[in-house]
């Protein structure tokens, strides 16, 4: 196959990836554009503008055996060298996680975690003036990170896992997101389910005094729940909107798209992206990925063609 062949086969191998993910994901359901009733958020020492705008988080995982990246930023220098780069491509926020929470890790212990956590915190915010958040769902290993400069907790446990962890956020006063899950796959009526769960995460917030302007809601893609839920999920994002707070939509590289499309960890790009559009359309104020240029593009694409045809909401 000579080089001009290979480069038009693989823009139309592209083509046809995204295309085969918008098709599956648009039969799941049409989006609901309702609005939140949270307009900005203070996120560390920016103000985001969560209702009508979708910005990157960027993902450093500094672990040694992450599903997509283990290992490539658990020193230092790697992983500063990352942070400048998702920061020079278009990143908001970068999300710093210490445990891998792919299935079937193994859990390490809250030292270990604060171990790998709290000194690249730290060293991010002396370098770099962007927000960032801790990945962890234990409220030793989040205190830790925030008293070494982390702006806010990203809990894929909704605040259901660590008793101590909600009460750890509202004394810092920083923002959260609260991640749907659970340990089985059992639904009666999965959106209204989801819906349910989410409500029950959103009262402990309160009821720790969480403000509601520092909550933003994670539908969970890819935890306690099968891939038609993932689907089903990521098609009735706007659904989500009716409970009032910014949503957060993570399925970077996962394994709904490698499914769906019978690819590795490694060739799972332009599905994330027809996500990440879809999440756009949906209203979701943040994207959870990897590859923070291209999701960047792509939701600057979709937001220049949604300037001149806007919807009503």
């Amino acid at each position: 196959m000579d080089a001009d062949f290979s480069l038009v086969y693989n823009k139309y191998t592209t083509i046809s990836v995204a295309i085969s993910v918008v098709r599956i994901f648009h039969r799941e359901g049409e989006n609901n554009t309702m609005q939140n009733k949270i307009s900005q958020m203070q996120i560390g020492n920016q103000t985001f503008q969560v209702a009508d705008s979708t910005y990157i988080m960027g993902i450093l995982n500094v672990t040694p055996d992450s599903f997509s990246d283990g290992g490539k930023y658990n020193n230092t220098d790697a992983a500063l060298k990352q942070v400048e780069r998702m920061a020079a491509e278009g990143a908001a926020i970068i999300d710093v996680g210490g445990e891998s929470t792919r299935p079937g890790h193994e859990k390490i212990s809250e030292e270990e975690e604060i171990q790998r956590t709290a000194e690249i915190i730290g060293l991010i915010k002396e370098r770099f003036d962007i927000p960032v958040s801790i990945d962890t769902y234990k409220g030793k290993v989040a205190k830790a990170a925030l008293q070494a400069g982390a702006d806010m907790v990203n809990d894929i446990w909704g605040l259901k896992y660590d008793e101590t962890l909600a009460q750890v956020i509202a004394d810092f006063g920083v923002s959260c997101c609260l991640m749907h899950n659970r340990d089985n796959t059992e639904y009666h009526n999965f959106m209204e389910d989801v819906k349910a769960d989410l409500k029950e995460t959103v009262t402990i917030a309160r009821n720790a005094g969480i403000a509601e302007d520092k909550i933003i809601l994670d539908p969970g893609v890819g935890f306690g729940k099968t891939y038609e839920h993932n689907l089903e999920v990521i098609g009735k994002l706007g659904e989500l909107r009716e409970l009032g707070f910014p949503l957060l939509l993570g399925t970077s590289r996962k394994s709904v798209i490698g499914i769906t499309l019978d690819l590795p960890v490694t060739e799972r790009l332009e599905g994330t992206l027809v996500t990440t559009v879809m999440g756009m359309l949906a209203g979701c104020a943040f994207v959870r990925v990897h590859d923070v240029l291209a999701n960047k593009r792509a939701i600057q694409m979709a937001e220049a063609i949604m300037r001149y045809n806007p919807r009503e909401n």
